[in-house]
């Protein structure tokens, strides 16, 4: 069970590194008004989307796996914990945050972008509260 959870702690990082940058990618394409410098960061935002995305599925392949181990019949049906729940529906969240990446980078290559760098920046810092909050969660296990 040690080795699961090290990779799912590995992809999970790996994963967030994605979601930590690629905002930051939005936020410099919705300032930038150069044709050759917006193509070079929608072939990095595109690259990195399709990385991170890659990096979700073993990340959440594994953490699924360490529930199974944890709370499934097969280990004395034991109920998972109410701070599991909110961990879960935490994740859910960063799944759908994702989704919302993958939404905004269709709209940069149609060049349909309405959102401004300001709001961007704050977009950026989701992953940040929703990664704080997972972590408080798992260690703390406050409920």
């Amino acid at each position: 069970m040690l080795w699961i959870k090290a990779l799912h702690i590995v992809f999970i990082t790996s994963w967030f590194a994605g979601l930590f940058y690629l905002p930051r990618i939005y936020v410099n394409l919705a300032q930038e008004t150069n044709t050759v410098a917006t193509e070079r960061l929608l072939l990095m935002a595109r690259k990195l989307y399709r990385f991170m995305s890659i990096l979700a599925v073993p990340a959440i392949v594994f953490g699924l796996l360490l529930i199974w181990m944890m709370y499934m019949p097969s280990n004395g049906g034991m109920k998972m914990p109410p701070w599991m729940h909110a961990k879960l529906t935490l994740v859910v969240l960063v799944i759908g945050y994702h989704h919302a990446c993958g939404s905004m980078l269709k709209k940069f290559e149609k060049g349909e972008n309405k959102r401004s760098h300001v709001w961007l920046r704050w977009f950026n810092e989701v992953p940040v509260i929703l990664l704080l909050a997972i972590v408080v969660l798992v260690v703390v296990k406050p409920f």
